[in-house]
């Protein structure tokens, strides 16, 4: 039996941009050019963001024991693609087709999942529409009984899915229009998901910054399980968010790595702010949009490689349309310091799928799994695996370039393309 994609009711407009298999984080330890086929008992999952690992034991042809581990997409968006942690039951069978690890003979980037009942699983499979959010229970006000829009609720964009459900090549597209593609086509979706990144024009000192950020280190925030900014994390990788009014305030709370942002409404910025990644943000109703200022930011950047400095002025209007129950943010951000002219987007969310219920994060990526002294090193970008002290450096393909012949596929060849953290350049 072959668990087939299933269509996601399309509530909101898709808000993430095509892009290149390899352009989501993590890919670039993986050797998309072969693949193996693994086998085992399983031991243990980690079930967390920003990507989850399955952990088992096999048998090496020799007859010794050995532990292996997978990697599969983030917690969350596997939460609302209908798996879940109960799945992978220690002591069952498992059998896992997927890329090897570039450092680590041990570790694979998973494409497809075959469990002991035997049913299989792609990479990007859509095994339920997940349940039903508590507001399908009853109407939905349009409206608070103070007169606001009624924006108090859990919230998500919709899920973008690889046209190849194997995730080793193609698209990312929403997962309402993947049938519409052929397996594994690479092109831009239709619609406003399509529209280019927001662009700006660098300062010297903001082109500085560009050129020497290494996404695939822990300068990264997302590689330190850390929020990028309020612009990029409210949408990327499909997180669940939760609004709540009440009163004078209204709370953002970010599903992926657990941002928490308070909206003062009718109120001024104090005169001294503690700078954080969220800002101090204040509020009003402006003919049913609500208008959020936000000042007082830290140092980081607002789109990776794009750094803001604490002169970073952030202004979103967020507009309910209760037809569709989708709720559309409009952006704009300046910052004199890193670039001369306005960052400016737009995403949509909806009624989310699930409920909002953050997951752990937890890098698990510079893990030196099999303790050899070959992991991916958080401060080289992963170009090259870390040396174990004493030890001559060891070219980054050779941990899997030999694996045991059981473990072994056949090869496939693939033309190498950009790195692997360079997620950004497709994401508005």
């Amino acid at each position: 039996m072959k668990f087939e994609p299933l269509r996601l009711a399309a509530g909101c407009a898709a808000v993430l941009a095509a892009g290149a298999a390899n352009a989501h984080h993590g890919f670039g330890n993986f050797d998309r050019s072969r693949e193996v086929k693994l086998e085992g008992t399983i031991t243990s999952i980690d079930f967390v963001n920003p990507h989850a690992y399955v952990y088992f034991e096999a048998t090496n042809a020799d007859g010794t024991r050995v532990a292996k581990r997978c990697e599969m997409r983030a917690a969350t968006v596997l939460r609302r693609s209908g798996w879940s942690a109960e799945m992978f039951k220690p002591g069952e069978p498992i059998k896992i087709e997927g890329a090897p690890d570039r450092f680590d003979v041990n570790s694979c980037y998973v494409h497809t999942v075959a469990f002991a009942d035997g049913t299989t699983a792609d990479r990007y499979a859509q095994l339920s529409k997940g349940a039903a959010p508590p507001a399908a229970a009853a109407p939905r006000a349009a409206r608070l009984p103070s007169g606001e829009p009624n924006i108090t609720g859990d919230w998500a964009p919709e899920q973008v899915v690889m046209t190849d459900s194997r995730g080793r090549s193609g698209s990312l597209v929403p997962v309402s229009q993947v049938e519409e593609f052929e397996p594994g086509q690479a092109t831009q979706p239709a619609g406003g998901s399509g529209a280019p990144r927001p662009r700006v024009t660098y300062t010297e000192a903001g082109q500085a910054a560009a050129d020497a950020f290494r996404g695939g280190t822990t300068e990264n925030p997302r590689m330190r399980c850390e929020t990028t900014s309020i612009l990029f994390d409210w949408t990327f990788d499909g997180p669940v968010n939760r609004i709540t009014q009440a009163g004078d305030t209204i709370t953002l709370q970010y599903g992926q790595l657990g941002l928490t942002r308070t909206i003062h409404m009718n109120a001024a910025h104090p005169a001294n702010i503690e700078p954080t990644r969220a800002g101090h943000s204040t509020g009003k109703w402006e003919n049913d949009v609500l208008v959020v200022d936000t000042v007082g930011f830290a140092e980081g950047y607002l789109n990776p490689p794009i750094k803001n400095s604490p002169q970073l002025h952030v202004v979103e209007r967020f507009t309910l349309d209760p037809n569709t129950m989708t709720l559309t943010r409009e952006y704009t951000a300046t910052d004199p310091v890193y670039y001369t002219d306005q960052y400016t987007g737009r995403d949509s969310i909806a009624v989310a799928d699930l409920p909002y219920a953050p997951d752990a994060c937890s890098e698990l990526t510079f893990v030196d799994f099999s303790a050899d002294g070959l992991a991916p090193d958080a401060n080289s970008g992963g170009i090259a695996p870390q040396t174990p002290q004493g030890a001559a450096a060891a070219p980054a393909q050779n941990a899997a370039a030999s694996p045991a012949p059981a473990q072994t596929a056949g090869v496939e060849e693939k033309e190498e393309e950009a790195e692997w953290w360079e997620f950004w350049k497709w994401f508005d």
